[in-house]
């Protein structure tokens, strides 16, 4: 297993005591597990293949369930979710899809088939729904308002209020999302759902820096975990090597979209 940080409870709601973070209390009703339910592979515009996200999450030895949400598409997690079926010291993988709709990204989890872009929140959600799957608002106050710029929404904001998700991602690990995810927590209270927490990983060392604490070890316990709205969302802080590693995929990700943007 390889070590963890410490839990940043200046990015956590109410900052209780470390303890109740542990995996499992003595003689507690239930076991603690937890989640990271985002994160990319290079089947959309993340580093890692799914096999070397797979290896990386088990070689953490930290977490129960991961859901793989690349963008548009579900091929990397069904490869994902294949290949940690096959091994016994990898954590579940649920199959999710981090769907580009109009209001801004939602997350689906728990999918049996790709989920179009380019619907509106509201029937994105429904498409989710309809094939049994949960929806969440994934970082919901990131670039919401970019007057007089072309570029597409990444986040529902408030829309979420009016919108039947199941849960709010209130931690979300990438560097400098702290503002973003204060408003989130105040989104997560008027909208009255589920809160968790998700690294949003696009490098394998990301993994697991944001996950949402659940009763329960499996991916069923999850779901009814986020059901009854018994998550909670806890983040931990990025080691030094992580940021310069994430600051290199961001560096090379701008570049690949200019080169996009210029065929």
């Amino acid at each position: 297993m390889q070590h963890r940080g410490r839990v940043d409870k200046s990015d956590c709601g109410a900052g209780a005591a470390p303890d109740r973070y542990h995996r499992a209390v003595p003689n507690a009703p239930h076991e603690i597990g937890r989640a990271d339910l985002h994160m990319h592979t290079s089947y959309s515009d993340g580093w890692p293949s799914p096999g070397a996200l797979v290896d990386h999450a088990a070689g953490l030895g930290d977490l129960d369930v991961i859901a793989i949400t690349d963008h548009d598409t579900i091929e990397g997690a069904l490869l994902g979710a294949e290949l940690a079926a096959a091994r016994p010291d990898a954590p579940a993988v649920i199959v999710g899809e981090e769907v580009s709709s109009r209001q801004g990204h939602i997350l689906g989890l728990f999918l049996e088939r790709r989920v179009p872009p380019g619907m509106s929140g509201a029937d994105t959600i429904a498409a989710i729904h309809d094939q049994g799957g949960l929806a969440i608002a994934a970082h919901p106050f990131w670039r919401i308002d970019r007057p007089g710029r072309e570029r597409p929404v990444h986040g529902v904001g408030w829309w979420a209020t009016d919108l039947d998700f199941d849960a709010i991602e209130v931690e979300n690990a990438t560097p400098g999302f702290y503002l973003f995810n204060q408003m989130a927590h105040r989104l997560h209270q008027a909208a009255g759902c589920a809160e968790v927490g998700n690294s949003d990983a696009h490098i394998a060392d990301a993994i697991g820096l944001a996950y949402t604490s659940f009763p329960g070890r499996t991916p069923e316990a999850l779901r009814a975990a986020i059901l009854a709205r018994t998550t909670e969302a806890l983040r931990l802080r990025y080691p030094a090597m992580t940021l310069v590693r994430y600051a290199a995929w961001g560096i090379e990700h701008r570049r690949l979209r200019r080169l996009a943007a210029a065929r």
